[in-house]
């Protein structure tokens, strides 16, 4: 029961600021201004490692190394103290891999998460700044889908389908994550 409390705790701390610098890699890649609520909470919430990494690590055009890295990092401090919690004295080396195949399941969820609010807020129309924030963070993810699927009565799919996509690699991810510790 401890190791499960535990393990909640870590992946609970590690999603939400490796997400945050998920998120702000993500918004300076789409050139979204941080002026915004999102953008003042993310800064909040990640300045204090960012920062600092930036000095190591530069950024190239709109691609912020020191917000990846950081996510990684977070990934990285939770595997690592579950691989002690668990008592595993060998293997070690498995724990960077396995929290790059974290990192990536991060960012599935992060795109899950923000599909999910997206399709929230257009049955709402809440007039909002994080709408927009919102909508210009989906728009690439559901563009090609909506390529594809034309709208049905009214209704955009697009979202559904890229939804069952980002759950697909969900999957996908965990299967080949556990192969790793097995």
């Amino acid at each position: 029961m401890f190791l499960q409390i535990t393990s909640f705790l870590l992946d609970v701390a590690a999603g939400l600021l490796g997400g945050a610098c998920l998120l702000r890699l993500y918004m300076q890649v789409q050139r979204i201004p941080f002026g915004n609520p999102v953008g003042q909470f993310i800064f909040a919430l990640t300045n204090w490692i960012v920062l600092p990494l930036r000095k190591l690590l530069p950024g190239y055009k709109r691609w912020d190394f020191a917000s990846l890295i950081a996510a990684y990092l977070f990934q990285l401090a939770q595997y690592g103290i579950l691989w002690l919690l668990l008592g595993r004295t060998s293997g070690a080396g498995l724990v960077p891999m396995l929290a790059l195949f974290g990192l990536v399941r991060l960012v599935i969820s992060g795109a899950i998460g923000l599909v999910i609010v997206y399709a929230i807020l257009s049955w709402v129309r809440a007039d909002s700044p994080i709408v927009d924030v919102i909508d210009k963070l989906t728009a690439p993810m559901l563009r090609p889908f909506r390529r594809m699927i034309p709208l049905v009565g009214g209704f955009d799919l697009s979202p559904l389908a890229l939804l069952v996509l980002l759950q697909v690699a969900a999957i996908i991810v965990a299967n080949v994550q556990d192969s790793l510790i097995r």
